[in-house]
């Protein structure tokens, strides 16, 4: 991809943050106990790789961490990719990022090709861009007999209209695709960009302070989540979990490992997660932000979300996070891919 190209692409990433997410809200669906009450769903968004590269050779380097982690713990995960980071000079190389996720018996999923908001793009245009998302995955799928089944949609906006989330369903429908929600996130998003940062600039004690932070944060957000969940509900369902593909990530599996064992929590497969009753409670949020499931089930059950509670994250971590995004990135020259 020219340098143009990766330039608009992390300028869209850099300005665009995911929406705030939603937290707890539905009741207990006709009455049907949990499928899986301590089950989660590891989810990673931005795959190959959520940040400022500074090569390929480091994303690989990211990649093997994180799934090393993964398959150590043996937490199944789903990784939903932009190819668009794929297209530059070293796409071979780029492609055995994903190649690797596959090997380490993780699945794929589609993220668009580029990110595009759904709210802020024809819906034509959309469709274009995540049948242009799947190419290279389907083919890598395929190859081992599988094929892409679940669709995450950037930003979680799936439509700022009826007409346009009907359409964009159907289009997903009619290829074989499933959305996949999201009910539960810690915010790592806001975290990464100062902790890249940090390890770019070789600052290895700054780093390990964002990282504790994010620990700590994470180590608050989860139970909240749980708690909401049950107050609403009266049971605690089946979570997707909401990550992406940082080198944040890579390095923090051990700490996010001891805290969902704290919390009971189990990592299961997206299929097993889905099968929970809650994901059969009726979404019928349209309009232009991003929600997360939990709350638009909570617009349907006319349920209140319990945001007085919700943990803040550390101010001069989303503060240094916002200027490393507002800083424009220089694309990897050539030997440096």
């Amino acid at each position: 991809m020219a340098a143009s190209g990766i330039n608009r692409w992390m300028a869209t990433r850099s300005t665009r943050s995911l929406r705030r997410l939603a937290v707890a809200g539905a009741a207990i669906l006709l009455g049907a106990g949990p499928a899986h009450a301590e089950d989660v769903a590891l989810t990673f968004d931005d795959v190959p790789l959520f940040g400022r590269w500074t090569s390929t050779a480091d994303a690989a380097r990211t990649t093997s961490l994180l799934l090393a982690g993964l398959v150590r713990h043996h937490f199944p995960a789903t990784g939903f990719v932009n190819e668009i980071q794929l297209d530059a000079s070293d796409r071979k190389a780029r492609t055995a990022l994903l190649s690797q996720w596959i090997a380490a018996g993780m699945d794929l999923g589609n993220h668009s090709y580029s990110h595009l908001s759904l709210t802020g793009t024809p819906v034509q245009a959309y469709i274009a861009d995540v049948a242009k998302g799947e190419t290279v995955t389907r083919a890598l799928l395929v190859q081992k007999g599988r094929t892409p089944r679940w669709y995450r949609h950037p930003y979680l906006e799936t439509g700022p209209t009826r007409e346009i989330r009907d359409r964009f369903e159907a289009w997903l429908a009619s290829h074989g695709y499933r959305t996949a929600p999201v009910t539960m996130e810690n915010s790592d998003w806001m975290f990464a960009p100062a902790y890249d940062d940090a390890i770019t600039r070789g600052d290895a004690k700054e780093a390990r302070r964002i990282q504790q932070a994010y620990l700590n944060f994470t180590a608050q957000i989860v139970p909240w989540y749980r708690q909401a969940a049950l107050d609403i509900l009266g049971r605690r369902p089946a979570f997707v979990f909401l990550l992406h593909a940082s080198r944040l990530n890579a390095a923090s599996i051990d700490g996010l490992a001891a805290i969902l064992k704290a919390q009971d929590l189990h990592a299961v497969s997206l299929d097993r997660a889905m099968a929970d009753p809650a994901y059969r409670i009726a979404d019928g949020y349209t309009g232009p932000e991003g929600e997360g499931w939990l709350e638009r089930w909570s617009r349907t059950l006319h349920k209140d979300m319990p945001w007085g509670t919700l943990p803040k994250a550390p101010a001069d971590i989303a503060a240094a996070s916002a200027r490393v995004a507002a800083t424009p990135l220089k694309p990897p020259g050539p030997g440096r891919r």
